[in-house]
């Protein structure tokens, strides 16, 4: 008997469009053609609106030019979380499904950040890929790098501010960065794919590049640029038991890897991701393959991950440093091209997550989360006519 898997993506988040390719390509391609899955789609609108309708299994179905019109003629679903996780599609004819297992491919806000995890913790059922405590850290840029220098991990110089700190300090946080070497990289903190990130090569650029990441995020992350650069990616899957994929070194032919050469530029299907221009395996020294494993494997290991996370590195190629970038949860595509390279097919790796996930569910169910206690007794108060 087939059980049923959903798998989320959509949200209110500027990675909206990215979240349906990587639920379409690999995830719901792969989960269909093992042949053990009946997938239930399940699309929240920009509006946050909730959908569910095997057509959506078919990419063509958001390609369609009257997309918006069609969602306003669809019925929108409800969610039970009483003893496990239902969709329900109310109606004359009342239709409900159980979900067994959830696959996550929300990017961004209100998914990748831990929030939709934590939802499915609530709601009783296993999940792939990390946890909510993992995936909030992660989400955070800032947060990541404080817990892995507080871990010993390498991360380049950094300043960071929220928007109310910048508009009442802007002077002290000018005479931070400027102990910062150019370039600089101006970044969201909690945004990925690239959006809203700029490139300052000059002094005079700086004011206008934290407006526009201020204008996706109510934080922001000045991060010293790195001479000599080598940028390296190695996605990682797992709980206890780590395996590691083919490190990928991205081939930019622009100043920096931007959202259109991440998911456009080759023009070609792709998983999600342009590969076009990467090369895997990454051709570097082999004592700096091994720093990069080594400290993918203690970064994974440092903020919690499990199921599947991608950890990005920055080489210094004169000094030969090597410094964690940051860690993406959910990898556009699941970065089934490295996956690949070490003999680890589509159906192979959503088989494994979603095992993975299964394996975590249970074990947790070894853990007590509540506790009994007479302090009710104790506390005094009106009495009840």
């Amino acid at each position: 008997m087939k059980r049923n898997i959903a798998v989320f993506f959509g949200g209110r988040s500027a990675e909206h469009d990215v979240s349906i390719i990587t639920a379409h390509i690999p995830i719901i391609e792969s989960l269909l053609a093992t042949g053990n899955f009946e997938v239930w789609p399940v699309y929240i609108g920009k509006d946050g609106s909730w959908y569910s309708d095997q057509n959506m299994n078919d990419l063509s179905y958001f390609r369609q030019d009257n997309i918006a019109e069609i969602l306003k003629k669809q019925k929108k679903i409800q969610m039970v979380f009483d003893n496990g996780f239902q969709i329900i599609w109310p109606g004359v004819i009342f239709k409900k499904v159980k979900i067994d297992v959830a696959f996550p491919a929300m990017h961004g806000t209100y998914g990748e950040d831990g929030s939709l995890m934590g939802l499915l913790r609530m709601a009783g059922v296993p999940f792939v890929g990390c946890d909510m405590f993992a995936s909030a850290v992660a989400m955070d840029k800032v947060f990541t790098k404080q817990v892995l220098q507080a871990e010993g991990v390498p991360v380049v110089p950094y300043v960071w501010f929220t928007k109310d700190e910048w508009n009442k300090n802007k002077e002290e946080f000018k005479n931070k960065i400027s102990k910062l070497k150019l370039p600089l990289f101006i970044k969201p903190v909690h945004l990925g794919s690239s959006i809203g990130i700029t490139k300052v090569k000059r002094e005079v650029e700086l004011e206008n590049a934290i407006e526009v990441a201020f204008h996706y995020d109510d934080k922001v992350l000045v991060e010293e640029g790195i001479e000599n650069l080598i940028e390296v990616t190695l996605p990682i899957i797992g709980n206890e038991e780590l395996q590691l994929a083919a490190v990928e070194r991205p081939l930019n032919k622009t100043e920096f890897f931007d959202f259109n050469d991440k998911y456009i530029g080759s023009g070609k299907k792709s998983g999600g991701v342009n590969n076009q221009y990467s090369e895997i395996p990454a051709k570097i020294e082999e004592d700096l393959l091994k720093k990069v494993m080594d400290l993918g494997i203690k970064t994974y290991k440092t903020l919690g991950c499990e199921g599947i996370s991608r950890v990005d590195f920055l080489i210094d190629n004169l000094s030969k440093k090597v410094f964690v970038n940051e860690v993406n949860t959910l990898p556009g595509s699941l970065y089934i091209h490295n996956w690949k390279k070490v003999g680890v097919s589509g159906i192979e790796l959503v088989t494994k997550l979603v095992a993975l996930a299964e394996e975590r569910f249970y074990a947790q169910k070894n853990t007590t989360y509540t506790f009994d206690s007479e302090i009710l007794k104790h506390v005094s108060g009106p009495k009840m006519e």
